[in-house]
């Protein structure tokens, strides 16, 4: 299985870590981390091609699961949980699963991520079907858990993508739409949490945003679905409000009290202005 060059374990460009000053260690982070957008940049046509086909399965009824182990299951549940609140979509669209369940969200697992049988366990818990697409998320491209997952999608015609940050990696071999982000060997070698995991996360927001406003979950540029659920979040409705209809503060927080959405109040102002 690793008989590819496995990049993410690669030595650092960096060594005598403990002997550099405080200052020196914070500014090779930073060198480091500038790599980590130029390396997503070269990979936006495979993120454009597994975008592309989320979207059509969301139009068509599907949903969306990632499937990660560690660092990469705990960001693909951070993405999904924060669709809801962001886009107003059921918690249900897009699904974040990670090996060893919710409890490894804060505690490592042993072992959950080498398990061949679990993740698909996972799915069938969700009554998954083909109508969804599923995208394993692993730096490494070589969890178990995660590649064992899609080869059981695959087996159920359930479309799949990836992410990973080891090029021809076995993971990216399985996957339908893989997206490989090369982003070098870790600051602290093997240490994937750092520039893998910056560069998953911004695919994922990549991912997630672009689908969402193909989703028609955007008006212009402002997130009219999203829950009004504390007072910065209806402050920020209420300026939506004014600058989409014209109107004063008072009457658009008068509006979003009465329609309780950014979207339903913009519209029922527009209409009204239309009569």
């Amino acid at each position: 299985m690793t008989d590819f060059k496995k990049i993410t374990e690669q030595e650092s460009n960096y060594d005598d870590l403990e002997k550099m000053s405080l200052h020196t260690i914070l500014a090779s982070i930073n060198k480091e981390d500038k790599l980590v957008p130029l390396a997503v940049e070269k990979s936006i046509p495979q993120i454009e091609k597994l975008a592309s086909v989320i979207s059509e399965k969301l139009k068509n009824g599907g949903r969306l699961f990632y499937i990660g182990a560690g660092t990469s299951g705990r960001l693909g549940i951070l993405d999904a949980s924060e669709c809801p609140p962001t886009f107003g979509v059921s918690k249900d669209l897009v699904i974040g699963i990670i090996a060893g369940g919710d409890k490894a969200i804060r505690d490592a697992v042993e072992f959950a991520e080498d398990s061949k049988t679990q993740c698909w366990e996972d799915l069938k818990n969700h009554q998954i079907t083909d109508e969804d697409i599923v995208v394993g998320i692993a730096a490494s491209g070589t969890t178990p858990y995660v590649i064992s997952g899609l080869e059981a999608c695959k087996k159920n015609n359930i479309k799949t993508g990836c992410i990973t940050c080891n090029p021809e990696s076995p993971l990216a071999k399985t996957a339908d739409f893989p997206i490989e982000v090369n982003v070098g060997p870790e600051f602290v070698t093997g240490s994937s949490r750092m520039k893998c995991g910056t560069a998953q996360k911004q695919v994922l927001n990549m991912i997630s945003t672009s689908v969402m406003i193909q989703f028609g979950r955007v008006q212009g540029n402002r997130m009219v679905d999203m829950q009004l659920s504390n007072q910065k979040l209806v402050e920020r409705g209420i300026k939506m409000i004014k600058k989409a209809t014209n109107i004063n503060d008072k009457k658009a927080e008068l509006a979003l009290q009465k329609y309780k959405s950014v979207r339903a109040a913009i519209n029922a102002i527009k209409n009204e202005k239309n009569k």
